[in-house]
């Protein structure tokens, strides 16, 4: 099969590939068609890098963000702003373009003149630690909302995606969104807070057993986190048709990442809007009342974006293509990042009417090898193309998770695909 776009512009490359690491592409098109890209830079190297950068672990480990601007629809790219925070995305709401990320606290900036000049960082949040990624960004009733995760129980060990607590931020579309008191933030409960492992059988999750607050080491280097969830995209469902369709358009579904140490599920939960604006998070249930926490979802154990398209009244995903997950770890290639279900360099295009039942529309990108990381994509619509922003690497790469590029693709025509 001939991918839709592996071609691609390097928009950033990481000058020290080996301490310095490429993360959480972003992308939004503006009226006159400049097409922004932001990211950030991790990695111990980051501390030696000129500009803001922002800090975290007790002043240990350091992070900055990047924005880059394109006038010609994405064949060259120039620098405009570094700012001190990461885990971000950009965004419009009104004449203003914004950038939401975190350093800890949940920090924003804003550009009046589609990218050219930014404000300085403001911080949304006091004393409050964070987690996200650069998910998608949901309009609706003169509001905008985005989702992010609060990092709630810091007792757990390693990766700690069991202690994330899904949030919705809600703000109106007209008011000052560098204004902390503009926006609302929904209520959540952490992931272990809802479920445990033991109260799982009959389907495989989770994969691996670990223990509730610390990872298992399944073999050299080879770590399995507690089952979590992370990085949530909204989804509001407008087909009176669909089981989950809110007559009163007050409820959102949050699709997350479900760590599981396998592959083939999303997470699920509801989000409701009150009569008095409060924002309210509940699990969503089937017609046999069982509850759903998690879905069939094509890549949905690793970061994916979630895209609906209104002129074909279509949700589109673009996530990570697994092909051996269920390989022994004796068997893995040493190329592959910690599990067999990390496979990182296959970055697949489905469509679907209703966020269960996805059509495979194509494979975007697939790297030479497993180094070749093409991974954590976001995307946009410009015309009838579809932008893709991946974080990737290759040979100079130090592996398929720390990776050295940032890369931008065009997938043609993209609405050709639907069959």
């Amino acid at each position: 099969m001939r991918a839709l776009a592996d071609d691609f512009e390097t928009v950033y490359r990481s000058e020290r590939p080996q301490d310095v690491y490429c993360y959480t592409p972003g992308i939004v098109v503006t009226v006159s068609r400049k097409v922004i890209a932001t990211f950030d830079l991790g990695g111990d190297g980051v501390r030696d890098l000129p500009g803001p950068k922002g800090s975290r672990a007790g002043g240990t480990r350091f992070g900055m963000g990047k924005v880059y601007v394109s006038g010609d629809g994405g064949r060259s790219w120039a620098e405009r702003c570094t700012f001190p925070f990461w885990h971000a995305r950009p965004f419009i709401a009104g004449r203003r373009l914004y950038i939401l990320g975190h350093a800890g606290d949940l920090m924003i900036i804003a550009s009046d003149d589609e990218g050219e000049t930014w404000s300085a960082p403001v911080a949304l949040t006091s004393n409050m630690k964070w987690h996200a990624s650069s998910c998608n960004v949901h309009f609706a009733n003169q509001d905008v909302y985005l989702a992010l995760d609060e990092r709630r129980d810091l007792a757990i060990k390693g990766w700690n995606t069991a202690g994330l607590a899904p949030r919705v931020l809600r703000a109106r579309i007209g008011h000052d969104l560098l204004d902390p008191k503009s926006w609302t933030i929904s209520k959540s409960l952490a992931f272990n807070e809802i479920v445990s492992s033991s109260d799982f059988d009959l389907f495989g999750i989770p994969f691996y057993n670990t223990p509730a607050a610390a990872p298992a080491e399944l073999g050299s280097g080879r770590l399995c986190a507690p089952m979590g969830w992370l990085e949530p995209n909204i989804v509001r469902f407008n087909d009176p048709a669909h089981l989950w369709h809110d007559p009163a358009g007050r409820t959102l579904h949050l699709f997350l990442r479900a760590n599981t140490g396998g592959t083939g599920y999303a997470a699920l939960v509801k989000v409701v809007e009150q009569d008095d604006g409060r924002l309210t998070t509940t699990l969503e249930t089937m017609p046999s009342g069982k509850r759903a926490l998690f879905i069939p979802f094509p890549g949905g154990h690793l970061k994916f974006f979630l895209l609906y398209d209104d002129k074909t009244r279509l949700y589109w995903l673009l996530s990570s293509q697994a092909t051996d997950s269920m390989t022994r770890l004796s068997h893995m290639s040493q190329a592959r990042y910690n599990l067999p279900n990390n496979e990182r360099h296959r970055l697949q295009l489905h469509f679907s009417k209703n966020c269960v039942d996805w059509c495979f529309a194509g494979l975007v990108a697939a790297g030479q090898t497993e180094r070749h990381a093409r991974n954590y994509a976001s995307m946009a619509v410009d015309g009838d193309d579809l932008l893709v922003l991946c974080r990737s690497g290759d040979d100079e790469g130090k592996d398929p998770q720390y990776t050295n590029l940032i890369t931008f693709h065009r997938v043609k025509e993209f609405r050709n695909l639907v069959y």
